[in-house]
């Protein structure tokens, strides 16, 4: 009934839509996300490069197209979105002082991820993946924990920086 209540009030006079991280804050922060994000933009690219040509689609084909686009857009904007978070919430003078590339690597992901989102290229994809490890080394080495790195197992079997975590 409430429901109801709030849904006709906000048809005639609409509630601002607000969205937010939590800004408690949480201190659960972890870069896995936006690499993730970006080995998917990367899988998105590799598979809209194996359709055929735009004039010989057929009509799957250009459906599959502009869902693989969609898919690579939306992740796109989620690496900007969780790096934001990250650098945002997370990154203070210390991290700072430690490593003095923080401003400008966060500024250079969210151009990478800009250029990533414009094209289907492979080359800025990956470029962008290097800038999204390279801050989940720093991430990680800011906490005094080691880092590693291989190739995730699963396409596009690129390499990706991990914790090193006890068990």
């Amino acid at each position: 009934m409430l429901a109801k209540l709030l849904n006709q009030i906000d048809s005639k006079h609409p509630f601002t839509t607000v969205s937010a991280h939590c800004d408690i804050p949480c201190k659960i922060y972890d870069p896995i996300t936006a690499q993730l994000a970006v080995l998917t933009m990367i899988r998105m690219v590799d598979l809209l490069n194996e359709l055929p040509t735009a004039n010989e689609m057929s009509a799957a084909q250009l459906a599959q197209f502009n869902r693989l686009l969609g898919e690579k857009e939306l992740h796109g904007k989620k690496v900007k979105a969780e790096i934001q978070v990250i650098w945002g919430d997370y990154i203070k003078q210390p991290q700072l002082d430690a490593f003095p590339e923080l401003h400008s690597l966060t500024h250079n992901i969210m151009l990478a991820a800009s250029k990533s989102k414009q094209h289907i290229d492979r080359a800025a994809t990956m470029e962008l993946l290097t800038l999204v490890n390279r801050f989940a080394e720093i991430f990680w080495l800011s906490k005094g924990v080691e880092v590693y790195s291989a190739n995730c197992p699963y396409p596009p079997a690129e390499l990706v920086i991990y914790p090193k975590l006890a068990s």
